[in-house]
């Protein structure tokens, strides 16, 4: 019995050793496929992607280490993806005021929306500088405001052009 398995057992090592050479043949491509579909991910430049292909590709495991250590941060889809929502927070910031009552893009100088009518701002009582309806002390020179009542320029009485 020991002589039969004497005489299989450089087969059976053969066999052991093919198949830990392709497994580590296989992980070892895996890595750097893995690494070059990461890096054109992340950057478009030809040789930063070659160099980290081949630094895992001689380096093995290390140098998939050193990669991690190395790249960039962001894919380009994320960082795309960044710079859309800057631009929206921009736009956002930039965009013209809007009526509350009716939602049409107002002006910054407006006291009244000329669309509903409804009351946006209210004057200094003092200075006549454009303040917020709430509130009670003007920025500009200090005056206080006292209660604001809002009212509809609908509801006001035009007094008719004396002649």
């Amino acid at each position: 019995m020991i002589d039969q398995l004497l005489t299989i057992l450089p087969e059976i090592v053969t066999i052991l050793v093919l198949l830990t050479s392709v497994f580590v043949t296989s992980l070892w491509l895996g890595m750097v496929l893995w690494t070059f579909k990461d890096i054109r991910s992340r950057t478009r430049d030809i040789i930063e992607q070659l160099l980290a292909t081949l630094m895992v590709a001689v380096l093995t495991l290390p140098g998939l280490v050193l990669y991690f250590l190395v790249r960039p941060r962001e894919t380009l889809a994320e960082a795309y993806e960044h710079a859309l929502e800057q631009e929206a927070l921009l736009q956002a910031i930039e965009e013209p005021e809007v009526c509350n009552s009716c939602g049409a893009k107002t002006r910054a100088d407006y006291l009244y929306c000329p669309y509903c009518h409804t009351q946006l701002k209210k004057g200094c009582l003092h200075c006549q500088r454009i303040l917020q309806l709430d509130w009670n002390l003007c920025p500009y020179c200090g005056a206080t405001q006292g209660t604001h009542v809002v009212e509809s320029v609908m509801e006001r009485e035009v007094e008719p052009p004396e002649s």
